[in-house]
């Protein structure tokens, strides 16, 4: 089958543009000494979590319970929740899943610590946790040095729990003016992890992992400071147009949409069969990720969806207008690739214009 023998819209996975993302951040990892744990939240299939891992990824890491479950069904024994989990039923999830493979989760707060001792107190493997610092996202983690040692604390007296160490995420460097400004906001995230894990080994917590990691930096050759263990990154195995934006090129993007041109009703209009529910509704307008419209076309990078309903995606140019037809076919690059994965049952797996195979995308909706 060709690519424009696939009814759509579709998710397309270009092959060899992947498994070529999937080499560069590895190699990158080797050269500075350090581990490749994966974000899989960004495709949420288990089979290219498992290319990942066959290409030295020590493991993966995932965003919910659901998604750890489902990769674990799958044969991926190592993995990392990097998630603050709350709840006692997420916590026994985890705990029967702590007892078939590796597992490990997030925290930031002593009452996560106390119900955490609880649900594991008659287990015969402990709960691993590591601690979020916040370095600067404003999302969650750890802030203020008294948060940190009264966790510390809270951990030191239950007995079930054994912090493995500390992750960090400077997704603020999405927003980054320059790269010189993405480089000093990732030394800064990586100094601040690193202090933080001075302290615990202070308080005799030794931090055998401290996690840190985003795409933006990593694309974009930041030095990687002594004390980082692990590099936790997701988008750089498909890549975005937001993505492309931040390192000068959409050589990279892997993912795209397949999507048909059904209406043509004025001088400029052109309307796509696929929409909110196909693309997300999604911008970024700020930094180094900006990038115009709701989607890129892959064969002409300067023609954006400018606007979007649940169904149609309407692009307003005459240009492009005077040269496709009703019934022809395009190719979106997404804005955000992560969410879009999880509006999808199945991903094509493409090589040039053919079909290689159907990929089901089993951790999609995935979301306690």
């Amino acid at each position: 089958m060709t690519v424009q023998e696939l009814d759509t819209p579709a998710l397309l996975i270009d092959q060899d543009i992947m498994s070529d993302n999937l080499r560069f951040v590895q190699e990158f990892a080797n050269r500075h000494g350090v581990a490749l744990r994966p974000h899989t939240k960004t495709h949420k299939m288990p089979e290219i979590a498992k290319l990942q891992v066959a290409g030295g990824a020590c493991g993966i890491a995932v965003a919910k319970v659901g998604e750890a479950e489902e990769m674990a069904k799958n044969g991926l024994t190592d993995i990392f929740i990097a998630n603050e989990i709350v709840g006692r039923s997420k916590w026994e999830r985890i705990r029967l899943l702590a007892e078939k493979i590796s597992v490990s989760f997030g925290i930031d707060t002593p009452c996560q610590v106390t119900g955490i001792e609880e649900v594991f107190a008659f287990s015969d493997c402990p709960a691993e946790v590591l601690i979020e610092i916040e370095v600067g996202e404003n999302r969650s983690g750890i802030i203020e040095e008294s948060s940190f040692f009264e966790l510390l604390d809270t951990i030191k007296d239950c007995p079930h729990v054994h912090l493995k160490g500390l992750f960090s995420h400077d997704g603020n460097t999405y927003a980054s003016g320059d790269i010189a400004e993405c480089r000093s906001i990732s030394i800064a995230a990586q100094e601040r992890t690193l202090h933080f894990a001075a302290l615990a080994r202070a308080k005799g917590f030794p931090c055998e992992v401290i996690s840190y990691g985003a795409t933006p930096t990593i694309m974009n050759d930041v030095p990687i400071l002594e004390g980082i263990t692990e590099l936790r990154l997701g988008t750089y195995i498909f890549m975005d147009a937001s993505q492309g934006h931040a390192i000068g090129t959409l050589e990279r993007c892997a993912a795209t949409v397949l999507a048909t041109v059904i209406s043509r009703p004025t001088s400029e209009r052109v309307i796509l069969d696929v929409g909110a529910k196909g693309l997300t509704m999604q911008t970024r307008t700020e930094g180094i990720c900006a990038v115009p419209g709701r989607g890129t076309l892959l064969d002409d990078p300067e023609i954006h969806i400018e606007k979007m309903f649940d169904e149609h995606a309407i692009i307003n140019d005459r240009r492009f207008r005077e040269q496709i037809s009703v019934g022809d076919k395009v190719r979106i690059i997404p804005v955000h690739i992560c969410p879009v994965c999880n509006l999808y049952d199945t991903a094509w797996l493409i090589s040039g214009q053919q079909v290689i195979k159907k990929l089901p995308i089993s951790c999609r909706g995935k979301l306690t």
